[in-house]
């Protein structure tokens, strides 16, 4: 008798097969694996932390409800990534008017030693960089940073080809680097 070795894929099935069969401990056990990710990479795209807790909550009771159309086995990260992406193309919609302020978390730093100063600085202004890239991009460069996706998952959740998805993190990131750049230039200039 062979027993298989217990993976992280095998147990998420485990869990996947357990809560379509009706066990809520084991979809707690999901939402406890993809919670923080997920929330973070909301945050990111929403720039509210409190829209990110309600969309990521959201994405998780029509992950819930819908489990019995979910096949074990399949990618259960891009599907949970890709609710929460249509949850937040949804709310774009309903809110066409964007705010550009950073999370609560960011904007009450406390100032502190000169390196540390201007680290905050560099990742604020590299936030608001990320703030000002086309809702796409945005999305795009903060499920491969953030949630860790690859290519075809994000083209996946995006409901695009791998290609495009690798496209608008290639973009996002040339244009994340050309604000830099002309950041440093304005600075020299002065």
């Amino acid at each position: 008798m062979s027993s298989e070795p217990l993976t992280a894929a095998n147990e998420e099935t485990r869990l996947i097969l357990a809560a379509q069969a009706g066990d809520k401990s084991a979809f707690t056990s999901l939402v406890n694996t993809y919670w923080d990710r997920l929330y973070r990479w909301l945050v990111q795209v929403t720039r509210d932390s409190h829209a990110a807790e309600d969309l990521a909550q959201e994405t998780f009771l029509k992950a819930f409800s819908r489990l019995d159309r979910f096949t074990a086995g399949s990618n259960f990260r891009a599907w949970i990534f890709r609710i929460a992406h249509n949850n937040w193309v949804n709310l774009q919609r309903v809110n066409r008017k964007q705010k550009a302020e950073l999370p609560e978390e960011l904007s009450e730093w406390e100032p502190g030693p000169d390196q540390r100063a201007q680290d905050r600085d560099d990742l604020r202004s590299l936030l608001n960089d990320v703030a000002k890239l086309a809702p796409d991009f945005r999305a795009a460069i903060m499920l491969r940073a953030e949630g860790e996706l690859s290519f075809k998952e994000i083209g996946e959740v995006m409901g695009v080809p791998e290609e495009t998805a690798r496209w608008r993190v290639f973009k996002a990131r040339q244009r994340l680097v050309q604000m830099q750049e002309e950041r440093e230039n304005s600075k020299t200039e002065k």
